[in-house]
């Protein structure tokens, strides 16, 4: 415990000169001994020490300490015997590095360890034998073992006892390289009848405490007469050897005589025992010659001292030193240990960063141990030396990822020998992108073209945007800014894809409404703060025909006439009128042509194609008919073309009462050529309707007429319903058939006239909504039915109420108006006078419900009269049912009396509104109009038809 105490109290303090710190421990310290505070002696704590990861680095020396990273604290990591790590060289220490990160930081460590007396002095051999002649003079040497002692200082060798000290005596001799030589002096003679044999003890004993010793014993044999001793020509012999001797290289002849003869002057050579590892090397041969047996390292051993021995065969001996000196050749190459590096640094790191720290060594020496190192050209880095055989990597220039995104550094390393030998690493660096750079356009100004009518979403074109940055800063987005276009924010018409740079169409474009537009986009980067660039882009609409021309004169009107009148003395050439259309598109698709596409008389016009010029193209004649119908097509020079139709009106005439007579046809006179397809599927419709109409009366009538006819046959008094159109003949007792007729009908396919005929002595009112009010009185019924082309047929009376004359009620049953057919009405015999009461009664009660009926809603509506004179009828006083009527007969006096007075008042009434019947027929015909161009030209047409 006390010599363990002593140790630790010799570990020096800490010192740090010019930024090197050293520590100094004993040796065989163990394992997990502490060594020294790093932390403190850096000055930092443990956390920073552990943040900043430090480590030690020591090359390529094995690894005896360790750094504790949580303490701060350097600690024995392997037991270290200094005899082994450094043998005999003194001072012996340790050499390693601390490094730390953020920023790049090395500090030299020196590590001293101190010698413990662990070691003993030992000899090779535990015995010597001599054989000593008696007459050896006294003071003869004899050369002794040295005893090994791999401590140094006072913990090595110090001294040496040979015990018994009768006759010999030790004698010590310091020696070039600081070891002691030891001979045993003959101090007094030997007497071999004495003491033949004497055996002595040799103690080597070291200076330690405690102190430990080694022995040897020796033997020594005294033999007869030899009484010289070998005498080497040098007590040190010296030669120099290069490094790259080969084997069995003679180095040097050492030389001993013997003054003896015979077997006692013989000398042999031997190298000394006690050098094990030198004899390894070499070995001297029986003439003297120092052979190399072994490689030999300049890196190793700068030189060799051997002790040789030259012994006579009388055992006398002498001995020589041989001093080897190597001469070092270059052949080492420079060793390059990387300490730290970086794998990576930020583009727009400062000048002088370091990136990596290196120890270069070269084992050689002076011109051959001298590096230097380069790197690669052209790269912004730099190698610096900065003590001793450290090297830093640092940044010589800005650097830029868009220009290089990563190195490949190569460091070389030359000494200066001869050949020079070299050796190189190869630092890969990636270069951390910064966001420096802004998205680039291709184009400094974008032009697109998109075609009017376009759908939505329709991709116009895509831009791009290119960023030399790298990852999330070189991710461009494409912003539209928020701009307006005539008032309106321009998001409302493009929208452009963030990611991927497409402009789309927001909205159909119209070229007539809007031909073009520019905005602006801007490209942003992903980067922290973002970057930014903009451009103009410009949208030009492109024209489609998608307008047909417009036709501007004549105007088309449904409700005026638009007509050209040329004379009929007109020559060929002669300028009718001139169509003028537009055409809202533009370019080709409004270059508009004008053909004339069908026309009354294509022989007389024709229509200039560019200008819609409407000319003739012969002389106009007599012949040539007043109206005349062209229809002009205008197309434009569109891909696929469209085209407008105009009808133009042309009256050949010299007059304007002329043309006048033709005015009402032109107004009506309308193609219904593009509506045929319609107009026969709507004729098909009310056809078909009309047709189901008719079977479902008919059927129904045919219902109604067989319950009627059960009707008759019941038990019940009931009278049949008579229709409106039966009356009486004023007072003849006939029933006569009087029809009044308004008629609502059509002259003309394509005209709306409202002609209405009436019956007997009625006049017909025709209006012509062209005559602006004007009202004729025109012929009756009677000639409107003899003309041949008459539309109107007078409809024949309903045949059940049709009677002949032995069936008509009346006194006579003979007179009374024309002949008709015979009917089939439900009454088989003639007629009873209360039947003809009944019929009375029903119709007034008829025409009492119902009055004048109006025109129908087909344009037909009939007025009638119903006259009956009571003088025939008999007294009925019962109560009579009358179908269709609320009205009841009964038996009251006064109220029989009042419709009494009713009907005779209806007939009266009749008297005086309608002449006697044989002054119908000899009505005069009321005087026709004067005829005008006009109705000439109707009649003319009539008689063609």
């Amino acid at each position: 415990m006390r010599r363990q105490v002593l140790l630790f109290i010799s570990v020096l303090s800490l010192s740090s000169v010019l930024g090197q710190i050293s520590y100094s421990i004993p040796e065989e310290m163990v394992k997990g001994s502490l060594v020294g505070n790093i932390a403190q002696d850096l000055g930092l704590d443990a956390k920073r020490l552990s943040s900043r990861k430090a480590r030690i680095f020591t090359g390529d020396s094995a690894e005896y300490i360790e750094l504790n990273k949580q303490r701060g604290v350097i600690l024995i990591k392997e037991k270290i015997d200094r005899e082994s790590l450094c043998g005999q060289t003194t001072p012996c220490a340790l050499h390693f590095q601390i490094t730390l990160e953020n920023p790049i930081e090395l500090f030299p460590i020196t590590l001293e360890i101190t010698d413990v007396n662990d070691n003993t002095p030992t000899f090779k051999k535990d015995e010597r034998t001599f054989e000593i002649s008696e007459t050896a003079v006294i003071g003869s040497k004899f050369m002794l073992e040295k005893a090994v002692d791999s401590d140094i200082g006072l913990n090595g060798l110090q001294s040496y006892t040979l015990k018994p000290s009768d006759n010999f005596i030790l004698k010590l001799h310091n020696q070039f390289d600081g070891s002691k030589k030891v001979e045993m002096i003959l101090q007094k003679p030997l007497d071999r009848e004495k003491q033949e044999h004497i055996s002595l003890i040799l103690t080597a004993v070291d200076g330690g405490e405690p102190q430990l010793s080694g022995t040897m014993q020796i033997h020594v044999t005294v033999l007869d007469a030899n009484d010289n001793a070998p005498i080497f020509t040098k007590p040190v012999y010296k030669a120099s050897i290069t490094e790259n001797y080969l084997k069995g290289t003679v180095i040097t002849k050492v030389s001993a005589s013997d003054a003896d003869k015979g077997s006692n002057g013989e000398v042999t050579y031997a190298i000394g025992d006690s050098m094990h590892s030198v004899s390894m090397l070499f070995h001297i041969t029986d003439e003297g010659e120092l052979i190399l047996n072994g490689p030999i390292d300049y890196e190793k051993a700068k030189h060799y001292q051997i002790d040789i021995e030259a012994t006579d065969q009388g055992g006398l001996s002498d001995s020589s030193k041989v001093i080897i000196d190597i001469i070092d050749i270059n052949d080492n190459s420079p060793t390059i240990n990387m300490i730290t590096k970086s794998v990576s640094v930020r583009e727009d790191s400062p000048i002088n960063t370091v990136v990596a720290v290196m120890s270069i060594n070269d084992p050689d020496s002076e011109t051959n141990g001298q590096v230097h190192c380069i790197i690669s050209e052209n790269i912004p880095f730099a190698i610096k030396s900065t003590s001793g055989h450290f090297y830093s990597l640092v940044t010589e220039d800005e650097l830029d990822r868009e220009r290089a995104s990563e190195y490949n550094i190569t460091v070389t390393c030359s000494d200066e020998g001869v050949p020079s030998l070299s050796s190189s690493v190869t630092l890969t660096l990636q270069i951390l992108d910064v966001n420096d750079n802004a998205p680039v356009f291709e184009k400094t100004s974008y032009e697109a073209y998109i075609v009017e009518n376009n759908t939505p979403g329709f991709s116009i074109f895509t831009m791009k945007a290119r960023d030399d940055d790298w990852n999330q800063n070189a991710r461009v987005s494409y912003l539209l800014e928020d701009l307006s276009v005539n008032g309106v924010p321009v998001s409302s018409y493009v929208s452009v894809s963030a990611d991927s740079g497409v402009i789309h169409a927001v909205r159909s474009f119209d070229y007539e409404q809007i031909k073009d537009f520019q905005f602006r986009v801007k490209a942003q980067d992903g980067g922290s703060p973002p970057l930014s660039s903009n451009v103009t882009v410009k949208i030009l609409i492109q024209d489609q025909n998608d307008n047909a021309p417009q036709v501007l004169y004549p105007v088309q009107s449904g409700g005026s006439l638009v007509a050209e009148m040329v004379p009929r003395s007109a020559d060929v050439g002669y300028l009718v009128t001139k169509v003028v259309a537009v055409d809202v598109d533009s370019g080709q698709n409004a270059w508009l042509s004008y053909k004339l596409q069908k026309a009354t008389d294509r022989a007389l016009f024709e229509v200039g194609l560019q200008n819609g010029e409407i000319r003739t193209i012969r002389q106009v004649t007599d012949k040539d008919v007043v109206k005349q119908r062209l229809t002009v097509i205008v197309e434009d020079n569109g891909q696929p073309s469209r085209s407008a139709t105009v009808n133009v009106n042309v009256a050949v005439a010299d007059s304007f009462p002329e043309v006048l007579s033709e005015f009402t046809d032109f107004t009506h006179d309308k193609e219904y050529n593009d509506n045929l397809t319609f107009f026969l599927v709507l004729a098909l419709a009310v056809v078909s309707f009309l047709f189901i109409t008719c079977l479902v009366v008919i059927i129904s009538v045919k219902i109604y007429r067989w319950r009627q006819s059960r009707l008759y046959h019941s038990s019940l008094p009931v009278i049949p319903y008579y229709p409106p159109r039966y009356s009486d003949t004023l007072g003849t007792g006939t029933l006569p058939h009087v029809y009044n007729y308004e008629v609502c009908r059509t002259t003309d396919s394509r005209k709306s006239d409202c002609k209405f005929g009436r019956a007997g002595s009625q006049n017909i009112l025709i209006m012509d909504p062209s005559s602006t009010g004007t009202m004729q009185r025109i012929q009756s019924e009677k000639s409107i039915l003899d003309e041949p082309d008459s539309p109107l047929e007078q409809k024949p009376p309903n045949n059940d109420w049709r009677f002949n004359q032995g069936q008509r009620p009346g006194p006579s049953g003979a007179t009374g108006g024309p002949e008709v057919a015979m009917g089939t009405g439900p009454w088989p015999q003639p007629p009873t006078e209360a039947e003809q009461l009944q019929a009375l009664m029903a119709a007034a009660n008829v025409s009492e419900a119902t009055g004048t009926l109006g025109p129908g809603t087909m344009g037909l509506s009939t007025r009638y009269s119903p006259q009956f004179t009571l003088q025939h009828v008999p007294d009925y006083r019962q109560n009579v049912y009358i179908p269709g009527s609320t009205a009841t007969l009964t038996s009251n006096p006064q109220q029989q009396q009042q419709q009494a007075a009713a009907q005779q008042a209806t007939q009266q009434a009749t008297q005086q509104a309608l002449p006697p019947p044989q002054q119908v027929s000899a009505q005069p015909e009321p005087p026709k109009a004067a005829q005008t161009p006009a109705s000439k030209k109707k009649s003319t047409k009539k008689e063609k038809k």
